[in-house]
């Protein structure tokens, strides 16, 4: 008997032991945020409605049909006068870009963004342990990560990784990337850098859904610090709750599409994404109540083959904000009806959207830098990124506000009071209406 219980007892702690060590472990696994730094341009690279002009009408390719498709293009895009484009497009030269023209515009922004990141937090280059970059349509030898590395001067063992071809939704897939790598390695300091390559894809040719991407597409992205030590938690802006990917590239007809053509093609593909990976996503972030009560009520009602994106959850019980793909005023209505959200929801995005265009992957952090000088984020909200991208892929993730008196306006710091803009009109309305006058079917239009 006493033999017995010596093997119950060991048993015992061998099993509290096993317990002990799982919640050990996992309170080591966080991912926390201790910074991001958002790129702005210089002034003299705004894209207003006499620029975008001007880049227009070099395109001797153009024709009035397409100067009525872009125009009705660019009034619907939701893009302001103040979005940012690539040097060698203000320069005129973006028919025969070069390799330089496209290292000078990766270099100004990782760079700008990571020496203020590095600045702020007091954090040092050589102290960094993993360094992801994220650039789908540019990838040169060495790779941009060497390039970084060799700037900073950071250490021979540092774990660097490039991601590319993924579009929009790739700073998601680098955020998850870390947090994996931080379930292996301790104490570590992670860098995502999340931009796209815009100076050598301007498109100068007429194929209308092509063209699309000069409308929507602008120079921006962001540098983001990452750490699993929990001796800096009180330092963090916010915590990873949990990431979900999902990737339908077997579909053919997802796999054709990119969230940046607005077409019922892309629009399906994008909701197939969505649709599964919130099936991933809500039961880990909502209540049990509220997971109960949808349940309840899906079993009063048959479900119809073809239904609308529609939940009929309340998301806003396990979310306060909504940090959604700033993709194009289609993809922000759709996202924003398929969740149920108001205005006030889809403020950050809208005048993000505005004010800075789609920056492809780093369009999230924008938006996310909008709240933050709205001071709107508490400690303990809850924020729900939401990215879409080619693939076709949606990538989301939900973060946790870790301190109250966040209010870093970042960007947004000489602007931020002009916001929100009631009036969201492009003045390409105004100025250039005149070319849907069927009376100019004849004309060409030239310099």
């Amino acid at each position: 008997m006493e033999f017995l219980m010596k093997i119950c007892l060991l048993f015992l702690c061998g099993l509290i032991s096993h317990f002990v060590n799982m919640i050990f472990q996992k309170r080591n696994q966080q991912c926390y945020m201790l910074g991001y730094e958002c790129f702005k341009a210089a002034d003299d690279r705004k894209l207003d409605t006499d620029a975008c002009v001007k880049v227009v009408l070099r395109n001797k390719n153009l024709g009035l049909d397409q100067y009525r498709f872009l125009l009705k293009t660019i009034v619907s895009s939701g893009l302001g006068e103040e979005t940012y484009g690539p040097r060698n497009v203000i320069d005129g030269r973006e028919e025969f870009p070069s390799e330089n023209d496209a290292h000078a515009e990766m270099d100004e922004i990782m760079f700008s963004t990571l020496d203020t990141l590095f600045e702020k937090t007091g954090v040092s280059p050589s102290e960094i342990d993993i360094l992801i970059v994220d650039v789908s349509l540019f990838s040169p030898a060495p790779s941009l990560t060497s390039r970084i590395i060799n700037r900073y001067k950071m250490r021979d063992n540092i774990k660097s990784f490039s991601l590319s071809g993924m579009g929009c939704s790739a700073s998601m897939v680098a955020i998850d990337m870390v947090q994996q790598l931080f379930k292996t390695y301790k104490n570590q300091f992670a860098i995502v850098v999340s931009t796209e390559s815009i100076a050598r894809h301007w498109y100068c040719g007429k194929e209308k859904s092509m063209m699309l991407s000069n409308c929507l597409f602008r120079n921006g992205g962001c540098s983001i610090l990452l750490t699993n030590k929990r001796n800096l938690r009180d330092r963090c802006l916010l915590k990873l709750k949990c990431t979900v990917r999902t990737n339908i590239g077997y579909d053919d007809e997802a796999y054709g599409c990119c969230i940046q053509v607005e077409d019922p093609q892309g629009y399906q593909a994008a909701a197939k994404a969505f649709t599964g990976n919130l099936k991933l996503l809500l039961p880990k972030i909502l209540p049990v109540w509220e997971l109960l009560r949808y349940a309840i009520s899906t079993l009063r009602k048959k479900s119809t083959k073809g239904q609308n994106l529609s939940f009929n959850l309340n998301l806003k019980s396990g979310v306060d904000h909504f940090c959604l793909h700033p993709g194009g005023r289609a993809v922000i209505d759709g996202l924003g009806k398929s969740l149920g959200l108001s205005e006030y929801d889809l403020e950050p995005t809208r005048m993000a959207l505005y004010r800075f265009g789609n920056t492809s992957a780093g369009g999230l952090w924008y938006v996310l830098s909008y709240m933050e000088a709205k001071k709107r984020l508490k400690k303990g909200d809850k924020v729900f990124m939401v990215s879409l991208g080619a693939g076709f892929m949606c990538n989301n993730c939900v973060w946790e506000v870790m301190k109250d008196g966040l209010e870093d306006t970042r960007v947004w710091e000489d602007c931020i009071d002009e916001y929100p803009r009631k009036n969201l009109v492009n003045p390409f309305t105004e100025k250039y209406s005149w070319i849907n006058d069927e009376c100019l079917n004849f004309v060409r239009l030239d310099d």
